[in-house]
């Protein structure tokens, strides 16, 4: 009994971290190849914060094509995001990563970082299965109709980009 009462009274020294956010987990998937371009110049840390704004980040992960570099796969690793290195389509894999994710219980909010219409099935199928949805994309080609239908569409501009690394 005097173990239990040390390891119950070990919690009163372990600092819980608590979130302004209402506490929503959210699960971020990130179309690699279309969005991690260097027209965009996107910092995966800036995404980090505005998904911040939104609730915890419990899922973060990057999807790659095989022609993907060591250094990119190191600076996804190096920001905290899982890397996830797909031979062929990562549209496809994508859409079983956010399918596990729509249908995961510890998962309030389901966000993609993309531009494609293709993934507007899932944006539908994650609402009807009561999970909030965000959108993050860049301009030229973020997709009006995923925009549309998804509970927050996030537009990132190159001046915020350049806000971001300015502060860094």
């Amino acid at each position: 009994m005097r173990s239990f009462e040390k390891l119950s009274s070990l919690k009163d020294y372990i600092p819980l971290k608590r979130s302004e956010s209402g506490g929503k987990n959210i699960g971020l998937l990130v179309d690699g190849p279309n969005m991690l371009r260097k027209e965009f110049s996107l910092n995966l840390d800036l995404v980090r914060d505005i998904i911040a704004e939104y609730g915890n980040m419990r899922v973060g992960k990057v999807l790659l094509n095989q022609y993907a570099s060591d250094k990119l796969i190191e600076a996804i690793v190096n920001q905290g995001f899982t890397p996830i290195v797909v031979a062929g389509d990562t549209d496809v894999y994508m859409a079983v990563e956010a399918m596990e994710l729509i249908y995961n219980p510890n998962i309030d909010i389901i966000a993609l970082m993309t531009r494609d219409a293709d993934f507007l099935p899932i944006i539908n199928k994650a609402k009807e299965n009561g999970k909030e949805t965000i959108v993050i994309g860049a301009e030229p080609g973020f997709s009006a109709a995923l925009q549309n239908s998804a509970d927050s569409a996030i537009i990132l501009k190159s001046e915020n980009i350049n806000k971001k690394n300015d502060k860094d």
